[in-house]
């Protein structure tokens, strides 16, 4: 910093009048110069390069578009498609599901009525069972009936026996128990 101050002080010096605003011909003219030739190279060598790679860019980015373009298109197709899957699949489920439901339902019935068979069979078996109970019993109280009779009538001709045996009596008493068989 202190170097530059010095050269602004010489520059002062040996000029007189030059300070920062004051106009030099011979520098603007020579800017001028270089400043033309400048344009005219970049004008030759570097535009037609920088138009042409601006040209590709644009031309990619074209390409590209119109490649998302074509996928954003074949997405589109895609998603619709899965949709109508996605459809099927629903209603393939429920027809699923309602095809379970009856078989359950089917095997449900099929399932009561076997219990509901097996609980006539059972009724069944059962009332056999008491009938021949009850005939057992009714045959069972019919010998006691017997025996009892049979009992009644010793006790009878033996007490006739001590007295005046009475033939008919017996008879008859026997006949009655036969009856009662």
């Amino acid at each position: 910093m202190t170097l530059m101050l010095l050269v602004v002080q010489e520059a002062a010096h040996e000029g007189g009048n030059a300070g920062p605003f004051s106009l030099n011909f011979g520098l603007v003219f020579w800017t001028w110069i270089v400043f033309i030739a400048l344009v005219l190279a970049l004008r030759k060598y570097a535009w037609p390069a920088i138009l042409k790679a601006t040209e590709e860019r644009e031309a990619k980015i074209r390409q590209q578009l119109g490649e998302a373009e074509t996928m954003h298109g074949q997405a589109k197709a895609l998603l619709e498609e899965q949709r109508k899957l996605l459809a099927e699949a629903k209603g393939s489920a429920q027809s699923l599901l309602a095809e379970a439901k009856a078989a359950s339902e089917r095997e449900r019935n099929q399932a009561i009525e076997k219990v509901k068979a097996e609980q006539e069979s059972l009724m069944d078996r059962a009332r056999r069972d008491i009938a021949a109970e009850r005939d057992k019993a009714i045959a069972e109280l019919r010998r006691e009936t017997v025996d009892l009779a049979l009992s009644a009538a010793s006790k009878v001709i033996s007490q006739r026996v001590d007295g005046p045996l009475d033939r008919q009596i017996v008879l008859d008493y026997l006949a009655g128990v036969e009856r009662s068989r």
